[in-house]
């Protein structure tokens, strides 16, 4: 058994890369070699789904006249997902007004599969393991949020579980979210990444939530309601993250994207840091890493819902459940020295 439905919100205005998203949507913007959104479909078609909701405004048309075209080169790029005999649907939902993540979800209603249903922000690429994938083999009802470790003066910028329960085999019970919290009064360092795994009750519960920060229906206000009746779990996903909603966060996915073509190496989130020797993994569609912790490779501020986009410098990682602290690298020496490989490979960027 799989997750039969995932909804793909693309209906965003796209603030944080303008100029570049007057005229193209961000989810068709290139990272190095390959278009955002193409990240998307693969991890939604590698997790086995059968139906594929592309949510979508009225301004970009263009992401429908891309997918007719496109979607099935894109979802089965990967030799891994090529061989799966059945392919997903693919269909699309027009949100009338940007109303927020919330509202995004709630329009798909009539077009979800009976049955838990996923959501896949495709601003957050995720390398590494199939982090849809992993949701699932660890998900054992209720609702459960791909989760990350912040820094805590970037936990404004996020949703923020407030936790409620030991770290078991990667899985944290929590008891509600607080949608970017005041300075100094987060309730953890945890924060939400955008993967969802949700129980279709949140349907209801998004009927009934009122309108929250910034005017918009929020997603992690209705999951927090929905946690006195039914569990929710916040799940350390392994593989980097990076936030393509922003320039900095789209230009470090394509340097580590030309890096795996390139066949060079890309720095694993807690390498030198633990004495648990490292699962391999194959280079994936944007990076290689361990199976060890998630990781946030980002830059720019939030602007946007915390659970939909990020920004900010790398947050902690964990391994296993016990958490580990690492230093932030500066990003711009990062990206130097990545530039200055490829050259000594005769590539100009």
């Amino acid at each position: 058994m799989s997750i039969r439905t995932v909804i793909i919100p693309a209906a965003g205005k796209g603030t944080r890369l303008m100029p570049a998203t007057k005229m193209t949507p961000k989810e068709l913007l290139p990272v190095y070699d390959r278009i955002a959104i193409d990240f998307a479909l693969e991890e939604a078609a590698g997790a086995g789904v059968e139906r594929i909701v592309v949510v979508i405004s009225a301004a970009k048309e263009a992401i429908r006249t891309y997918l007719d075209l496109h979607a099935e080169a894109a979802a089965f790029s990967d030799p891994r997902t090529s061989e799966r005999k059945s392919k997903p649907e693919i269909c699309f939902v027009t949100q009338k007004k940007t109303l927020g993540l919330g509202h995004a979800v709630l329009c798909c209603q009539q077009v979800v599969l009976p049955g838990p249903f996923a959501v896949l922000l495709p601003d957050d690429i995720i390398s590494g393991p199939n982090c849809l994938e992993d949701m699932w083999m660890h998900y054992s009802g209720g609702h459960m949020i791909a989760a990350m470790q912040v820094e805590p003066h970037e936990a404004s910028q996020y949703g923020i579980f407030i936790v409620n329960g030991p770290i078991k085999n990667r899985c944290i019970p929590v008891s509600g979210m607080v949608e970017k919290p005041a300075a100094g009064t987060a309730p953890s360092a945890h924060a939400a990444v955008g993967r969802y795994i949700l129980d279709p009750t949140i349907f209801r519960e998004l009927e009934h939530t009122p309108v929250g920060k910034g005017g918009e229906l929020q997603l992690t206000d209705a999951i927090a309601a929905s946690a006195s009746t039914i569990p929710v779990t916040a799940f350390q996903f392994a593989g980097a993250r990076f936030d393509c909603g922003n320039h900095d966060g789209l230009l470090a996915a394509s340097v580590a994207r030309q890096a795996v073509k390139l066949g060079l190496p890309v720095q694993s989130a807690n390498e030198g840091l633990n004495s648990v020797e490292p699962t391999s993994v194959e280079p994936t569609s944007v990076g290689q890493t361990d199976y060890r912790s998630g990781r946030d490779w980002q830059g720019g501020d939030r602007q946007e819902s915390a659970s939909r986009e990020g920004g900010g410098s790398m947050p902690p990682t964990t391994s296993g459940g016990n958490d580990v602290k690492m230093k932030a690298p500066d990003p711009t020496a990062r990206l130097t020295a990545r530039l200055s490989e490829s050259r000594a490979y005769g590539v100009e960027p």
